[in-house]
Protein backbone atom coordinates (compact mmCIF):
# COMPACT_ATOMS: atom_id res chain seq x y z
CA UNK A 1 0.00 0.00 0.00
CA UNK A 2 2.80 2.35 0.95
CA UNK A 3 4.68 1.59 -2.27
CA UNK A 4 1.51 2.29 -4.27
CA UNK A 5 1.19 5.72 -2.66
CA UNK A 6 4.80 6.47 -3.45
CA UNK A 7 4.25 5.41 -7.05
CA UNK A 8 1.17 7.64 -7.36
CA UNK A 9 3.08 10.57 -5.88
CA UNK A 10 5.94 10.05 -8.33
CA UNK A 11 3.49 9.90 -11.22
CA UNK A 12 1.87 13.15 -10.14
CA UNK A 13 5.26 14.83 -9.89
CA UNK A 14 6.21 13.60 -13.35
CA UNK A 15 2.92 14.86 -14.82
CA UNK A 16 3.46 18.27 -13.20
CA UNK A 17 7.03 18.47 -14.51
CA UNK A 18 5.87 17.48 -17.98
CA UNK A 19 3.20 20.18 -17.94
CA UNK A 20 5.76 22.77 -16.87
CA UNK A 21 8.11 21.67 -19.63
CA UNK A 22 5.34 22.00 -22.21
CA UNK A 23 4.50 25.57 -21.17
CA UNK A 24 6.29 27.81 -23.66
CA UNK A 25 8.00 31.05 -22.71
CA UNK A 26 8.96 32.74 -25.96
CA UNK A 27 11.09 35.85 -25.69
CA UNK A 28 12.20 38.29 -28.36
CA UNK A 29 15.49 40.19 -28.41
CA UNK A 30 16.85 42.58 -30.99
CA UNK A 31 19.32 41.43 -33.61
CA UNK A 32 22.22 43.81 -33.10
CA UNK A 33 26.00 43.91 -32.69
CA UNK A 34 25.98 43.52 -28.90
CA UNK A 35 23.45 40.68 -28.99
CA UNK A 36 25.77 38.32 -27.10
CA UNK A 37 26.13 40.84 -24.27
CA UNK A 38 22.35 41.32 -24.27
CA UNK A 39 21.88 37.59 -23.82
CA UNK A 40 24.06 37.56 -20.72
CA UNK A 41 21.54 39.80 -18.94
CA UNK A 42 18.73 37.29 -19.34
CA UNK A 43 18.03 34.33 -17.05
CA UNK A 44 17.95 31.73 -19.80
CA UNK A 45 16.66 29.05 -17.43
CA UNK A 46 13.31 30.84 -17.56
CA UNK A 47 12.64 30.80 -21.32
CA UNK A 48 12.04 27.97 -23.78
CA UNK A 49 12.29 29.81 -27.11
CA UNK A 50 14.34 32.81 -28.22
CA UNK A 51 13.22 34.79 -31.26
CA UNK A 52 15.78 37.06 -32.91
CA UNK A 53 14.09 40.22 -34.17
CA UNK A 54 14.38 40.93 -36.93
CA UNK A 55 16.33 39.11 -39.60
CA UNK A 56 15.01 40.32 -42.93
CA UNK A 57 16.21 39.86 -46.48
CA UNK A 58 17.55 42.69 -48.58
CA UNK A 59 15.16 44.11 -51.21
CA UNK A 60 16.88 41.68 -53.60
CA UNK A 61 15.98 38.69 -51.40
CA UNK A 62 19.41 37.88 -49.99
CA UNK A 63 20.46 37.82 -46.34
CA UNK A 64 23.47 39.53 -44.84
CA UNK A 65 25.58 37.92 -42.13
CA UNK A 66 24.25 38.36 -38.58
CA UNK A 67 27.19 39.16 -36.25
CA UNK A 68 27.11 37.18 -33.02
CA UNK A 69 24.19 34.96 -33.98
CA UNK A 70 26.29 31.78 -34.04
CA UNK A 71 27.43 32.49 -30.47
CA UNK A 72 23.88 33.30 -29.33
CA UNK A 73 22.64 30.01 -30.76
CA UNK A 74 25.46 28.08 -29.10
CA UNK A 75 24.75 29.64 -25.69
CA UNK A 76 20.99 29.09 -26.01
CA UNK A 77 21.35 25.49 -27.14
CA UNK A 78 23.43 24.74 -24.05
CA UNK A 79 20.29 25.65 -22.10
CA UNK A 80 18.03 23.60 -24.42
CA UNK A 81 16.45 26.80 -25.74
CA UNK A 82 15.21 26.82 -29.31
CA UNK A 83 16.32 29.84 -31.36
CA UNK A 84 14.25 31.15 -34.26
CA UNK A 85 14.89 33.89 -36.78
CA UNK A 86 11.97 36.30 -36.79
CA UNK A 87 11.28 38.15 -40.02
CA UNK A 88 9.17 41.22 -40.65
CA UNK A 89 8.35 43.44 -37.68
CA UNK A 90 5.81 46.14 -36.96
CA UNK A 91 6.98 48.55 -39.64
CA UNK A 92 6.12 47.99 -43.29
CA UNK A 93 8.63 46.32 -45.59
CA UNK A 94 7.50 47.15 -49.10
CA UNK A 95 9.96 44.75 -50.72
CA UNK A 96 8.04 41.74 -49.36
CA UNK A 97 5.25 42.54 -51.81
CA UNK A 98 7.69 41.66 -54.59
CA UNK A 99 9.68 38.89 -52.89
CA UNK A 100 6.62 36.84 -51.96
CA UNK A 101 5.32 36.70 -55.53
CA UNK A 102 5.61 33.50 -57.53
CA UNK A 103 8.57 34.86 -59.49
CA UNK A 104 10.79 35.34 -56.44
CA UNK A 105 9.21 33.13 -53.78
CA UNK A 106 11.16 29.89 -54.30
CA UNK A 107 14.49 31.67 -54.17
CA UNK A 108 13.41 33.58 -51.07
CA UNK A 109 12.42 30.36 -49.29
CA UNK A 110 15.78 28.82 -50.22
CA UNK A 111 17.55 31.85 -48.79
CA UNK A 112 15.61 31.57 -45.53
CA UNK A 113 16.60 27.93 -45.26
CA UNK A 114 20.24 28.82 -45.93
CA UNK A 115 20.17 31.11 -42.87
CA UNK A 116 18.55 28.38 -40.76
CA UNK A 117 21.22 25.89 -41.85
CA UNK A 118 24.13 28.31 -41.52
CA UNK A 119 23.40 29.26 -37.91
CA UNK A 120 21.83 25.95 -36.81
CA UNK A 121 18.57 27.75 -36.01
CA UNK A 122 15.51 25.89 -34.79
CA UNK A 123 13.04 27.52 -37.10
CA UNK A 124 11.48 30.64 -38.57
CA UNK A 125 9.03 33.03 -36.94
CA UNK A 126 6.87 35.02 -39.36
CA UNK A 127 6.04 38.48 -38.03
CA UNK A 128 4.72 40.03 -41.21
CA UNK A 129 2.11 42.64 -40.36
CA UNK A 130 -0.26 45.07 -42.04
CA UNK A 131 0.07 45.30 -45.82
CA UNK A 132 2.95 42.82 -45.73
CA UNK A 133 0.23 40.16 -45.37
CA UNK A 134 -1.23 39.85 -48.85
CA UNK A 135 -2.40 37.10 -51.19
CA UNK A 136 1.14 35.76 -51.38
CA UNK A 137 1.46 35.21 -47.63
CA UNK A 138 -0.20 31.79 -47.79
CA UNK A 139 1.97 30.28 -50.55
CA UNK A 140 5.05 31.72 -48.83
CA UNK A 141 4.43 29.97 -45.51
CA UNK A 142 3.32 26.80 -47.32
CA UNK A 143 6.62 26.94 -49.21
CA UNK A 144 8.60 27.31 -45.98
CA UNK A 145 6.78 24.47 -44.21
CA UNK A 146 8.14 21.60 -46.30
CA UNK A 147 11.91 22.26 -46.00
CA UNK A 148 11.51 23.17 -42.31
CA UNK A 149 9.58 19.96 -41.61
CA UNK A 150 12.25 17.97 -43.45
CA UNK A 151 14.80 19.45 -41.04
CA UNK A 152 12.50 18.99 -38.02
CA UNK A 153 12.41 22.75 -37.53
CA UNK A 154 9.63 25.03 -36.29
CA UNK A 155 7.48 27.48 -38.22
CA UNK A 156 5.66 29.99 -36.01
CA UNK A 157 3.96 33.34 -36.41
CA UNK A 158 3.28 36.51 -34.46
CA UNK A 159 -0.31 37.53 -35.16
CA UNK A 160 -2.09 40.83 -34.57
CA UNK A 161 -5.76 41.51 -33.96
CA UNK A 162 -6.18 44.02 -36.77
CA UNK A 163 -4.88 41.65 -39.45
CA UNK A 164 -6.36 38.40 -38.14
CA UNK A 165 -8.71 38.12 -41.11
CA UNK A 166 -5.86 38.30 -43.61
CA UNK A 167 -4.35 35.00 -42.47
CA UNK A 168 -6.10 32.15 -44.25
CA UNK A 169 -6.91 28.82 -42.65
CA UNK A 170 -4.40 27.14 -44.96
CA UNK A 171 -1.66 29.52 -43.85
CA UNK A 172 -2.64 29.12 -40.21
CA UNK A 173 -2.37 25.34 -40.47
CA UNK A 174 1.33 25.61 -41.35
CA UNK A 175 2.36 27.00 -37.95
CA UNK A 176 3.46 24.87 -35.01
CA UNK A 177 2.15 27.63 -32.74
CA UNK A 178 1.34 31.31 -32.87
CA UNK A 179 2.35 34.20 -30.63
CA UNK A 180 -0.70 36.40 -30.22
CA UNK A 181 0.17 40.06 -29.94
CA UNK A 182 -2.39 40.93 -27.30
CA UNK A 183 -1.06 44.45 -26.91
CA UNK A 184 -0.93 47.77 -28.82
CA UNK A 185 -4.72 48.06 -28.70
CA UNK A 186 -3.96 51.77 -28.57
CA UNK A 187 -0.82 53.87 -28.38
CA UNK A 188 0.77 57.24 -29.21
CA UNK A 189 -0.43 56.82 -32.80
CA UNK A 190 -3.96 57.13 -31.38
CA UNK A 191 -3.66 60.15 -29.07
CA UNK A 192 -7.43 60.51 -29.17
CA UNK A 193 -7.80 57.06 -27.55
CA UNK A 194 -5.70 57.22 -24.37
CA UNK A 195 -5.72 54.23 -22.06
CA UNK A 196 -4.43 50.74 -21.39
CA UNK A 197 -2.96 49.18 -24.52
CA UNK A 198 -2.89 45.62 -23.20
CA UNK A 199 -5.78 44.85 -20.82
CA UNK A 200 -6.42 41.24 -19.80
CA UNK A 201 -9.73 41.38 -21.66
CA UNK A 202 -7.80 41.93 -24.89
CA UNK A 203 -5.79 38.75 -24.27
CA UNK A 204 -9.06 36.90 -23.64
CA UNK A 205 -10.46 38.20 -26.94
CA UNK A 206 -7.41 36.86 -28.77
CA UNK A 207 -7.59 33.45 -27.12
CA UNK A 208 -11.28 33.09 -27.85
CA UNK A 209 -10.86 34.13 -31.46
CA UNK A 210 -7.94 31.87 -32.39
CA UNK A 211 -9.28 28.89 -30.44
CA UNK A 212 -13.05 29.06 -30.86
CA UNK A 213 -13.40 30.84 -34.21
CA UNK A 214 -10.27 29.66 -36.01
CA UNK A 215 -10.03 26.21 -34.45
CA UNK A 216 -6.47 26.21 -33.14
CA UNK A 217 -5.65 23.99 -30.19
CA UNK A 218 -5.04 25.78 -26.91
CA UNK A 219 -1.51 24.38 -26.83
CA UNK A 220 -0.74 26.35 -30.01
CA UNK A 221 -1.61 29.74 -28.47
CA UNK A 222 0.96 31.85 -26.65
CA UNK A 223 -0.35 34.98 -24.93
CA UNK A 224 1.73 38.04 -25.77
CA UNK A 225 2.93 39.96 -22.71
CA UNK A 226 4.30 43.50 -23.09
CA UNK A 227 7.31 44.48 -20.99
CA UNK A 228 6.59 48.08 -21.98
CA UNK A 229 3.85 50.68 -21.95
CA UNK A 230 2.84 54.00 -23.50
CA UNK A 231 2.37 57.56 -22.35
CA UNK A 232 -0.54 59.84 -23.27
CA UNK A 233 -1.13 63.52 -22.74
CA UNK A 234 1.17 66.51 -22.49
CA UNK A 235 4.15 64.71 -21.04
CA UNK A 236 6.78 67.04 -19.57
CA UNK A 237 9.94 67.43 -21.64
CA UNK A 238 12.01 65.31 -19.24
CA UNK A 239 9.55 62.46 -19.73
CA UNK A 240 9.27 62.58 -23.53
CA UNK A 241 10.96 59.18 -23.63
CA UNK A 242 7.93 57.80 -21.86
CA UNK A 243 5.87 57.88 -25.01
CA UNK A 244 7.12 54.34 -24.59
CA UNK A 245 8.14 53.17 -21.13
CA UNK A 246 9.93 49.92 -20.29
CA UNK A 247 9.26 47.80 -17.23
CA UNK A 248 12.75 48.71 -16.04
CA UNK A 249 11.72 52.39 -16.21
CA UNK A 250 8.72 51.64 -14.00
CA UNK A 251 10.85 49.78 -11.46
CA UNK A 252 13.63 52.37 -11.29
CA UNK A 253 11.54 55.56 -11.41
CA UNK A 254 8.10 54.59 -10.07
CA UNK A 255 8.74 51.68 -7.70
CA UNK A 256 5.53 52.36 -5.76
CA UNK A 257 3.47 51.67 -8.92
CA UNK A 258 4.78 48.19 -9.78
CA UNK A 259 1.52 46.50 -8.75
CA UNK A 260 -0.57 48.91 -10.82
CA UNK A 261 -1.11 49.48 -14.52
CA UNK A 262 -0.89 53.25 -14.78
CA UNK A 263 0.97 56.27 -13.50
CA UNK A 264 -0.60 59.71 -13.46
CA UNK A 265 2.17 62.27 -13.70
CA UNK A 266 1.84 65.43 -11.58
CA UNK A 267 0.83 68.86 -12.88
CA UNK A 268 -1.29 67.46 -15.72
CA UNK A 269 1.83 65.79 -17.07
CA UNK A 270 0.04 62.92 -18.76
CA UNK A 271 -0.55 59.27 -17.91
CA UNK A 272 1.62 56.19 -18.44
CA UNK A 273 -0.07 52.85 -19.09
CA UNK A 274 1.66 49.47 -18.84
CA UNK A 275 1.15 45.99 -17.33
CA UNK A 276 2.14 45.82 -13.67
CA UNK A 277 2.94 42.73 -11.63
CA UNK A 278 -0.66 41.83 -10.84
CA UNK A 279 -1.70 41.95 -14.49
CA UNK A 280 1.31 39.97 -15.73
CA UNK A 281 0.56 37.32 -13.10
CA UNK A 282 -3.12 37.28 -14.10
CA UNK A 283 -2.27 36.88 -17.78
CA UNK A 284 0.23 34.12 -17.10
CA UNK A 285 -2.45 32.24 -15.16
CA UNK A 286 -4.81 32.81 -18.09
CA UNK A 287 -2.21 31.42 -20.50
CA UNK A 288 -1.69 28.35 -18.31
CA UNK A 289 -5.43 27.63 -18.34
CA UNK A 290 -6.43 28.61 -21.86
CA UNK A 291 -3.21 28.60 -23.86
CA UNK A 292 0.10 26.89 -24.36
CA UNK A 293 2.44 29.54 -23.05
CA UNK A 294 3.41 33.19 -23.20
CA UNK A 295 5.35 35.39 -25.56
CA UNK A 296 7.34 38.41 -24.40
CA UNK A 297 8.06 41.61 -26.27
CA UNK A 298 10.73 42.09 -25.38
CA UNK A 299 13.16 40.56 -22.91
CA UNK A 300 15.56 43.49 -22.66
CA UNK A 301 12.84 45.74 -21.24
CA UNK A 302 12.87 43.69 -18.03
CA UNK A 303 14.36 44.98 -14.77
CA UNK A 304 16.80 42.05 -14.22
CA UNK A 305 16.42 42.21 -10.44
CA UNK A 306 14.04 40.95 -7.77
CA UNK A 307 11.21 42.70 -9.58
CA UNK A 308 11.85 40.92 -12.88
CA UNK A 309 8.68 40.12 -14.80
CA UNK A 310 10.36 37.09 -16.34
CA UNK A 311 10.94 35.73 -12.86
CA UNK A 312 7.31 36.46 -11.96
CA UNK A 313 6.10 34.59 -15.05
CA UNK A 314 8.30 31.61 -14.21
CA UNK A 315 7.06 31.37 -10.62
CA UNK A 316 3.44 31.89 -11.65
CA UNK A 317 3.14 29.17 -14.28
CA UNK A 318 5.07 26.68 -12.18
CA UNK A 319 2.75 27.28 -9.25
CA UNK A 320 -0.28 27.21 -11.56
CA UNK A 321 0.74 23.84 -13.00
CA UNK A 322 1.75 22.11 -9.79
CA UNK A 323 -1.26 23.27 -7.76
CA UNK A 324 -3.82 23.01 -10.58
CA UNK A 325 -5.42 26.30 -9.52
Amino acid sequence: MKSAKILITLCLVLVAELSIAQFKVVGYIWSRKNMVQDLKKIDLDKITHLNIAFINPTPEGDFKDVPGLDTVVQIAHQKNIKVLMSCGGGSSHAYYAKLLTEKYRKDLVKNFIKVVDKYDLDGVDIDLEGDDIDVNYEPFVVGLRKPLTKRKKLLTSAVAWWTRGRITDVALAQFDFINIMAYDKTGPWKPEVPGQHAPTSYAEDHLNYWHKERGLKKEALNVGLPFYGYGFGELPSKDRAFRQISWNDVVTKYADRMDYDEIVLPDNGGTLYYNGKKTIKEKTELAAKQGGGVMIWQLLYDSFNEHSLLNLINNTYKNQTTTGK
